[in-house]
């Protein structure tokens, strides 16, 4: 008699609330960084999807940017005022590093985007300092 096994697929991925919310904003930016001999390169992007510490950007030409590496993202001036985006980028540059790379495309060999962290410091909500009051 032959038993075959079976795999049960259950998913083991735990759903974790996200930071931010995620907003479907496509404006124009700019991302700059220099590679490895040290040249300054750039590259026009398109937002996606943005949040407050994230944004996923799609390169309008081929660009190949190394995972982990900083770089400075911004809006181009026009698209500043645009409803949905964070104050952070609102401002000009801000530095951000490559903490995902998109899928690549089979005719240049680069990703289609990349995911940005935007190192800004977070917004914290403001707590009620609970004050102690002694009685003598």
């Amino acid at each position: 008699m032959i038993r075959t096994a079976t795999v049960s697929l259950t998913s083991s991925i735990e759903t974790k609330p996200r930071i931010g919310s995620r907003r479907k904003v496509r404006v124009p930016g700019r991302l700059t960084w220099r590679d490895s001999s040290g040249t300054l390169r750039f590259v026009s992007v398109v937002t996606s999807d943005v949040s407050d510490l994230d944004v996923f950007v799609e390169c309008q030409v081929p660009a190949s940017i190394p995972l982990y590496r900083l770089v400075h993202f911004q809006i181009e001036r026009g698209a500043r005022e645009c409803d949905g985006l964070p104050a952070s980028l609102k401002g000009g540059k801000v530095l951000s590093a490559v903490y995902r790379v998109g899928a690549y495309r089979a005719s240049t060999g680069t990703p289609h985007g990349y995911a940005l962290r935007l190192l800004v410091e977070p917004s914290r909500k403001a707590t009620p300092a609970i004050h102690a009051v002694a009685s003598n």
